[in-house]
This record gives C-alpha cells, structure tokens and sequence, in this order.
C-alpha cells in the first residue's frame, strides 16, 4: 500500500516511527507538509498537491496534525476523504477533539465521566462559577493550551479569582475545573486503536508540579488499568469518532474521570513505557480496514 503521513517534521520520533513500521511491512510511506499543499477542489475530479507533485494513489492516511494547523491540515484531510482514501483519524472526529469545550459536551452528552467543569465569558460570573466547581483549590485551563501550557493550579479563592480576571481581561477562552486531589499529580494515558486500549501508561508529575504531561519534566511508567478504566477510555474516543486516540484521565474517589482525548497522541514515551510496537499496531489497523469504504462521513 502506499500511505501517506500528514507531519510537519520528518525527523519526529512518532512520524520516524510510523514511517519505520509502514517500510518494514512492505509498504510505501510518504511524508507530507500539509502546510505545504494546495488543492484543486472541484466535483469531477478533486486533487491536492504537493511541492508541484499532484498526490494521487494513496491507500491511506496517518494525520499527525499540529494543533497550531488544526484547521489547515483539517481542510487537506478533507480533501484527500472527498478522493475516498482511508484516514486513520477522520477530519471532523480531529476537529471536535481539539475543540476543549465542545469534546467536553460531547462526552457530558454520552454519560462519559469527567471532572465538573465550568464556562463563562465575563468577570461578574467568577464567583458564581467558581462555587460551581466545589470552590478553590480548582484548574483553570486555557481552551487553546496544549501540552500542559496555560494551565494554572489556584489553590485559594483570593487566587482563583485573581488569575480568572486576569485570563477574562485578555479575552482569552478559559475553563475551570474542579481539582482532583486524590489523582495525586498522576494521570494515565490510555492509547485506543480501533476499539481497544492496546497500550497504557502513568504519568507522574515532577517534584512540586502539578501537570502531568512528559514535555513539562513528568515521568512514565507502565500499569495496569482496570476494566471501567478500559470502557471509560473506549467510550471517550468513541464519542469523538476517532480510531486512534491518546485517552488521558484521572483516578478518582468516583472513578475514572476524562480529562482530553489526543487525536494525534505521541508514540515515544508510551512505546518507551509499555515496549509495545505502538506504531507497528497503527499500520496493521490500517491493513485491516483501509479497503473499507469511507463514503459515510458524518456531517458537522
């Protein structure tokens, strides 16, 4: 088969990876700078290019989308779905997940446990809102963070108020959640691949952190989840739609609670953590299913 990998940089350890695994299985793996293509959109017949290259025979696609390019790499995605080529992840199962608060509803939507979460657009709503959540200590979020930036622990009211204002005084999109006290600066990440978790880790934050995640010094190491964790882990990248998915949540004294679902999760540290061949499980999914016919995208 030839398949196609939607990565910015060649050179990263989940594109090298899953580059590897396509080649060793005898398949053709092809790099492409999303940013760098242009399409040709049109109801005959539409095409996309790349570096003056028309990109015409793919079995499949690997998006490994940046979350700066959401919506560009989304829009090349598309294109390469309205010329039937498999993707492991579709566009709009992409694009719901990287909007925080609306893949929040729709796991709130499907019964799927997470932390109560609370959402305003103006300064006057800040108390109400905090008590909504169960009061300080609580995180707040901004809704275009990733790995662990703009994520803020106000461990008292007084702080929780002031970092609030402050975020609201920006403009800026925020969430506050209540804090889990009990997860103890752990999560674990689930990764799902069709409808199994194949691999899990815990991640522990560093010494006097709070943010788990392994680019803000956190550590990884295996375990073993439990059934409800399994189903809670499936059920969260079923409601976004996606195939593959990096499910990250939280023990708590009520059980697993969400806290994200990745859409292009990192290879590295759960293959370091488990030693299971992570990308090698990617392209045999994609060996099972990529015949399949893709014709039924839902609508947005």
């Amino acid at each position: 088969m030839k398949i196609g990998i939607l990565s910015q940089d060649a050179n990263l350890y989940s594109t090298r990876r899953l580059r590897e695994a396509c080649q060793q299985r005898g398949h053709e793996a092809v790099i492409i700078n999303a940013l760098r293509c242009y399409m040709n959109i049109n109801s005959v017949q539409p095409s996309i290019h790349f570096e003056g290259t028309d990109l015409i025979g793919f079995d499949a696609i690997i998006p490994r989308i940046g979350s700066d390019i959401t919506f560009y790499g989304c829009a090349v995605l598309r294109q390469f779905e309205m010329m039937d080529v498999f993707s492991v992840n579709q566009s709009i199962a992409i694009s719901r997940s990287r909007d925080k608060l609306r893949s929040l509803q729709l796991l709130s939507r499907q019964g799927v446990g997470m932390p109560i979460t609370g959402f305003a657009s103006k300064p006057d709503d800040v108390l109400d809102l905090i008590k909504m959540v169960g009061g300080a200590p609580l995180v707040i979020k901004l809704l275009e963070g990733t790995q662990g930036i703009g994520v803020v622990l106000a461990e008292t009211q007084k702080a929780a108020e002031s970092v609030i204002e402050a975020f609201m005084g920006l403009k800026a999109h925020i969430m506050v959640q209540e804090y889990i006290e009990e997860a103890g600066g752990a999560d674990i990440r689930c990764f799902v691949i069709g409808d199994k978790v194949i691999a899990s880790m815990k991640r522990q934050a560093a010494e006097g952190e709070f943010r788990s995640n392994l680019h803000r010094g956190g550590s990884a190491s295996l375990v073993r989840i439990t059934p409800e964790e399994r189903k809670t882990a499936i059920a969260a990248a079923k409601a976004m739609g996606l195939s593959v998915a990096g499910v990250d949540l939280l023990r708590s004294k009520r059980g697993p609670l969400i806290m994200e679902v990745n859409s292009s999760p990192g290879l590295e540290g759960i293959e370091a953590a488990t030693g299971k061949d992570i990308a090698g499980m990617i392209i045999d999914y994609i060996e099972k299913n990529a015949g399949k016919s893709r014709r039924h995208l839902q609508n947005q």
